[in-house]
């Protein structure tokens, strides 16, 4: 179980990162300072600190790992404007760009850190190590010491769309995170990545990190982007009414299922056509199709079928494909989490 706002000490604190030192009561952005690039460019992981005026714990948010995952940015301007800190108990504090030089290029990584691209798995980098590298030991050495829970905030980015999904390290701790996040969340899968990433290092130190995945390609028009910032926003603040630390009754999931991910690629190249009756979160037998993939004449290339019983829950959306391409994000469901 995760420290409550009521299981804190008896007084509300400063607390501070990066820059950013705020008393209780007090909403105050700042940056976590890491390099400056030859032309005179500084590097600053930006961030926000809203402190409550009661005591509590501090629950820490991460966005934009990956630089083409505009939706943590968003989730995470919408719960700054909504969320209260007199009314809060303990710390939230957000990171809505953690890999600065990546989201500036809208790309998965800093395009000039060949070694070091994909950020999310480095962390928590090397102080001494490629620029990817000390973007994240900055990052890391703040969160590893002020934050007691951490969500890091994925999408489908620039090749895909996926549903709400989530990676847990089966701790109690974060399973009981994972459901924090509300109703439309029970698609909850063991973590992929034992380490190099930040739930990883969260698990490291003894504390707890949830990843969570939600939005895409497919999904930056207004409306649905929209949705998936209000959508996600909304996780945020059921799980700040989960720890009681912020007014309010918080919502779960149902159903809630356990199960590993397995990335399904193209067999071959050409267009990638999904099933009409594939759908997201829906149970599905193995063998059931997904998608077929057709060269440019309409000839069938190679089909893709559900692994095992299970749900997808993310699907490419670049419908030109070529061999070996992400083409479905698939759940692989063990049972439920009752």
């Amino acid at each position: 179980m995760l420290t409550k706002a009521s299981d804190a000490p008896a007084q509300a604190r400063t607390v501070t990162v990066g820059t950013a030192s705020a008393a209780p009561g007090e909403v105050v952005r700042g940056v976590i300072p890491v390099t400056e690039l030859a032309g005179g460019t500084k590097v600053e992981i930006p961030l926000v600190v809203v402190n409550g005026v009661k005591p509590g714990p501090v629950f820490w948010v991460d966005g934009a790992i990956h630089g083409d995952e505009p939706e943590g940015p968003l989730a995470c301007q919408i719960a700054l404007r909504e969320v209260d800190p007199q009314l809060l108990a303990g710390t939230l504090v957000m990171v809505p760009v953690l890999n600065v030089l990546a989201f500036e290029a809208a790309n998965r990584g800093n395009p000039g850190d060949t070694f070091s691209f994909d950020m999310n798995r480095i962390y928590p980098g090397r102080a001494d190590g490629y620029l990817s590298e000390r973007v994240a030991w900055a990052h890391s050495q703040w969160m590893s010491e002020v934050a007691d829970f951490e969500i890091s905030i994925h999408s489908g980015g620039a090749h895909s769309y996926l549903a709400k999904a989530i990676f847990v390290d089966e701790t109690p701790a974060s399973v009981e995170l994972a459901l924090a996040m509300g109703e439309g969340w029970g698609n909850i899968m063991s973590n992929f990545l034992p380490k190099g990433s930040p739930m990883a290092q969260m698990k490291a130190i003894g504390k707890t990190g949830i990843t969570v995945e939600l939005g895409g390609r497919s999904a930056t028009g207004p409306e649905a982007f929209a949705h998936v910032g209000r959508e996600l926003a909304n996780s945020i603040l059921n799980i700040l009414r989960h720890y009681k630390m912020y007014p309010g009754e918080a919502v779960y999931p149902s159903p809630r299922y356990k199960g590993q991910q397995e990335a399904l690629l193209a067999p071959a190249s050409g267009i990638f056509i999904p099933e009409p009756g594939a759908k997201f979160l829906t149970l599905m037998k193995k063998g059931d199709p997904i998608a077929t993939i057709r060269n440019v004449f309409g000839d069938e290339m190679g089909k893709l079928v559900a692994p095992a019983d299970g749900l997808i829950f993310g699907l490419r959306a670049l419908p030109n494909v070529n061999t070996g391409d992400w083409c479905c994000f698939y759940c692989k469901v063990e049972g439920t989490r009752d």
